[in-house]
């Protein structure tokens, strides 16, 4: 590929050895966009340390280099999604130092054709398309996809609730109870409920047992803060709630994340969603957080941002999935 810096040189992803250098450029591209999130270079070495069904890190990571220096890094996966579609999708981080000089260009062209070989390798009587997401935060990015023909195809918030003080917990519903897990087995149970209730959901979700496995090794996995209740032997429904303490830590703030609130669909209608994310709320402050945040599917079929406004949510950021017809390679 011919490049538009003098000197940039793309290569493949280097594994762990790229780590430190990843979480400069992740977090400085974040400063200067306002994105008040943060990795860590153990969250990052649990990703590429775990293939997935559809993301191999030796082959689907792409480093940016000018001189030996790391300016920016993109990757590659794919999902079967719930529409009976295959998403091929691009992502990347830009050092802001070296933005607007061709480098998310250069990692974008190279990701494509990464998915279009992919894609041409694949079995599939699924449509093929490609993918990528879009935050408002990030118009340099937003820029680049709509230059190259991506069109946004679905909209989703980002929910804070700014404050923790005013929590009231309603009645779980009828017949439920609340257990928590605590093996192997159980978190199985509870990682299979999630994905079962997502079927209903829109995009894709990578249920295998290698996704299982990086879930179970993530640094913020702590079972003590997830809230699931049962209807006997079944789990109805369910928050996995996270404390990140090193994004609170670099960000100066105490805030929780409900990572995922899922009700399965014969339970529900009667509150529980409302329920789990109330005895969420108080749990994270009960754990000293002063603030809360959750991620949304603007257009959630369930009913969910209605859910989250009433629980005290308000949107703190947009953000875009867009699609573009995917040409194989012949």
């Amino acid at each position: 590929m011919r490049a538009t810096l003098t000197g940039l040189r793309l290569r493949p992803g280097a594994g762990v050895a790229d780590v430190p250098a990843m979480v400069g450029v992740f977090t400085a591209g974040n400063e200067a966009d306002g994105v008040d999130e943060r990795t860590s270079e153990a969250s990052l070495i649990n990703w590429l340390t775990h293939p997935s069904q559809g993301f191999n890190p030796a082959e689907d990571v792409v480093v940016a280099e000018v001189d030996g220096q790391m300016v920016g890094y993109g990757w590659t996966f794919w999902v079967d999604t719930t529409d009976g579609a295959r998403d091929y999708v691009t992502r990347g981080h830009v050092h802001p130092a070296w933005r607007r000089r061709g480098v998310g260009t250069a990692i974008l062209l190279h990701n494509e054709a990464r998915l279009r070989a992919l894609a041409a390798s694949h079995d599939t009587d699924r449509p093929r398309r490609l993918g990528s997401f879009g935050d408002e935060r990030r118009p340099g990015a937003i820029a680049l996809l709509t230059a190259n023909d991506y069109a946004p195809v679905r909209y989703f918030f980002e929910m804070l609730r700014p404050t923790l003080d005013d929590v009231e917990v309603p009645p779980l519903p009828d017949g439920l109870e609340l257990r928590g897990v605590s093996d192997r087995a159980g978190y199985r149970r509870l990682f299979d409920a999630d994905a079962e209730a997502f079927l209903d959901h829109w995009g894709g979700f990578d249920a295998s047992d290698e996704t299982f496995q990086e879930w179970l090794d993530e640094p913020e996995f702590d079972p003590s803060l997830f809230v699931i209740a049962w209807e006997g032997d079944e789990v109805a429904g369910a928050v996995i709630n996270v404390i990140d303490a090193n994004e609170n830590e670099l960000l100066h703030r105490r805030r929780g994340l409900l990572a995922s609130v899922f009700v399965r669909r014969q339970w529900r209608r009667r509150g529980l969603a409302a329920a789990l994310v109330a005895r969420s709320l108080a749990l994270l402050r009960e754990r000293g957080m002063t603030s809360a945040w959750l991620g949304v599917d603007a257009d959630n079929p369930t009913g969910a941002l209605g859910v989250y406004e009433r629980a005290g949510f308000g949107v703190h950021s947009r953000g875009s999935a867009y699609r573009k017809a995917l040409e194989l390679d012949r």
